[in-house]
């Protein structure tokens, strides 16, 4: 399979050769979809917590008499039936979130993903992406010289001028292969992949 390779100016220059296994696969929707609730079930952090009656502020004393107001029997005001009673289930702090994904079935969906992105024509190649000093203005103008406003780089390696460059580009993440994740690649409207990382993806997702 051949992607293509831009140039300094965006457009497209050449082709160059793609590991069908990681760029030609066939579009598995749910597989997609499984992954990229788990990557975000995964990140949650499950600190909201909720009373339940035990723990809610309130007086014990039956709040009126048990017959002949013709209310339904109560015996104190934080039972969860009432307002500002306490929750039945309530959601802890220890509450975990955590959705199990086998290496095999991630594996294949990052490759689904990379192969829809191709299709699509969001993905393509560049040779490298360096830039000389820690400058956010000159990544950013090498970008507009590309016509690209949203856009993720996988790049084989990411020093430190690259990374301080970009971190306050707000619609551009520069990551290496092993930190490319599926809410990413289907966030960005553009995926950019040096020559030097397709050969990592291919060892990571083939």
């Amino acid at each position: 399979m051949q992607l293509e390779l831009l140039n300094d100016q965006g457009q497209a220059a050449s082709k160059v050769d793609a590991p069908e296994t990681v760029f030609g696969r066939e579009y598995n929707e749910s597989l997609i979809h499984q992954i990229v609730v788990a990557y975000q079930a995964n990140a949650r952090q499950g600190t909201r917590a909720q009373k339940d009656r035990e723990q809610v502020k309130h007086s014990t004393k039956k709040p009126f008499k048990q017959k002949g107001t013709g209310n339904a029997r109560a015996g104190m005001t934080s039972s969860p039936l009432w307002r500002g009673g306490g929750r039945i289930f309530p959601n802890s702090p220890e509450e975990n979130f955590t959705q199990k994904i086998n290496k095999k079935m991630y594996r294949a969906g990052m490759a689904s993903i990379f192969s829809q992105l191709a299709r699509e024509g969001r993905l393509a190649v560049v040779d490298s992406l360096k830039v000389e000093s820690p400058k956010t203005k000159a990544l950013a103008a090498k970008f507009k010289a590309m016509n690209l406003d949203s856009v993720l780089v996988i790049a084989e390696e990411v020093d430190e001028n690259l990374y301080l460059a970009s971190r306050n580009l707000v619609n551009v993440l520069v990551v290496e292969p092993r930190y490319a994740d599926p809410v990413s690649l289907v966030h960005f409207k553009k995926v950019l992949v040096t020559k030097g990382a397709i050969d990592k993806l291919k060892e990571m997702f083939a």
